[in-house]
């Protein structure tokens, strides 16, 4: 199935060359399994094979656009113990869908969502990837609050999901209780790292996540 979706969602970087980070964000996800256990699958011939809870983590990544429109997704790649991925978020589409809602459910979940993420003690590192030589990076929603919020309910609400339907199949299924994340600031850091995301079963032996 990963062959499936292998670049469909790749976004030019030339596309990104007005982008206006100020106001917007591209944000480098990476989410480990707990004590970077191999619950995804393997790497085979620097391909990643996905077993049955693999699957849903692919699956459940592509629902994020479903879940939350405000959100555009670009590469993405599970790995054995671990996956990396691009989400687009557009500030404008946010604010309006925060004050739009279509019945009393989804005002009530909006609520409830905000309440939850006031309680939320989740800490933010930066990504794996090779730093940037201004050194950008960081907790992401230092000055874009709004937007950080944005990110923790989504991955929040990934790996809620995830885990429910994966221990189904495999009860000792977990999830490390952090996440990683990294702003991208231009469209050259866009592209390296949506090259890095798709090289990455090719580079598995050499990357710092690799565990046999």
């Amino acid at each position: 199935m990963a062959e499936k979706f292998r670049n469909k969602y790749r976004v030019s970087s030339a596309r990104l060359q007005n982008w206006d980070y100020g106001s917007n964000g591209a944000y480098f996800i990476t989410i480990c399994t707990k004590e970077m256990q191999h619950f995804f699958g393997e790497v085979v011939d620097k391909k990643m094979i996905l077993n049955s809870v693999g699957t849903l983590a692919e699956e459940y990544w592509i629902d994020i656009l479903k879940e939350f429109p405000y959100v555009e997704l670009s590469n993405f790649q599970i790995m054995p113990n671990h996956m990396h991925g691009i989400l687009i978020i557009d500030k404008s589409v946010a604010v309006e869908t925060r004050f739009i809602a279509s019945n009393l459910e989804n005002k009530i979940e909006f609520i409830a969502s905000n309440l939850n993420d006031a309680d939320s003690s989740e800490t933010r590192l930066i990504a794996s990837v090779p730093p940037e030589k201004d050194g950008i990076g960081g907790f992401a929603g230092e000055n874009n609050p709004m937007l950080a919020d944005n990110i923790s309910r989504i991955i929040r609400w990934y790996k809620g999901r995830c885990t429910f339907e994966m221990r189904k199949i495999n009860p000792n299924f977990g999830w490390h209780s952090r996440f990683h994340d990294h702003i991208i600031r231009n469209s050259e850091s866009f592209e390296r790292i949506q090259n890095y995301i798709e090289e990455n079963p090719e580079r598995w032996k050499e990357d710092k996540f690799y565990k046999k």
